[in-house]
């Protein structure tokens, strides 16, 4: 059911590793700096071990320290790469911005905000890859009917009930519980989602 199961849930244990830019992973990886930077620039966070996939970044693309306020330069720098190599949207970031700033007022909120969001991400693959499943056999090349079929299969996801799948039926329903919780759009679901089936469908396949 979830042909995205090896992207997501991974820890990063190597403090060694690199930053590449272009997969899944890369993207990923991105992803998950952008919202650390966010979370350490409004809740003012000074011990980047709380944030070890942004320090990995700092450190591998030598990001200075922007007047003394940590996460103020590594923001501008992630978002630049996401919305350069990737094409992410300016809205796309606002959202995040404003989802951060909802849900973590104060550190103790940081854990509970990045699991609800690892729940979200993995929760909301899964799904896609079960309603979506023949779609992934469109050419990359038409990447404009990928978006509509994924903008599709999104809305359905927020708004159908007559799922034949009662497992997909009740995800769906704790994804409309996070989407309320972290203030998101249908059209940020989108964009995270298209750009992920996007990459899927270059990864190499495994061998046999």
């Amino acid at each position: 059911m979830n042909i995205f199961s090896r992207f997501f849930g991974k820890k990063q244990t190597d403090a060694a590793e690199t930053v590449r830019v272009g997969g899944m992973e890369d993207f990923m990886t991105l992803i998950r700096v952008y919202y650390q930077a966010v979370i350490a620039s409004q809740l003012g966070i000074s011990n980047i071990n709380f944030l070890p996939d942004m320090a990995v970044f700092k450190r591998t693309l030598k990001v200075p320290t922007q007047n003394n306020k940590l996460g103020v330069a590594e923001k501008a720098r992630c978002k630049k790469m996401l919305m350069e190599i990737y094409g992410i949207s300016d809205s796309f970031f606002k959202e995040i911005d404003n989802s951060v700033k909802k849900n973590c007022r104060t550190v103790n909120d940081l854990k509970t905000y990045l699991l609800m969001f690892q729940g979200f991400s993995q929760d909301l693959m899964m799904v896609v890859g079960n309603l979506m499943q023949w779609k992934f056999r469109v050419p990359g090349m038409f990447k404009k009917m990928l978006r509509t079929m994924t903008e599709k299969t999104v809305h359905d996801i927020f708004s159908r009930t007559d799922f034949k799948d009662e497992s997909v039926r009740k995800t769906c329903a704790n994804l409309r519980q996070y989407l309320h919780v972290l203030h998101y759009s249908e059209d940020w679901v989108t964009e995270y989602v298209y750009n992920i089936v996007l990459l899927a469908k270059k990864e190499p396949k495994p061998k046999a």
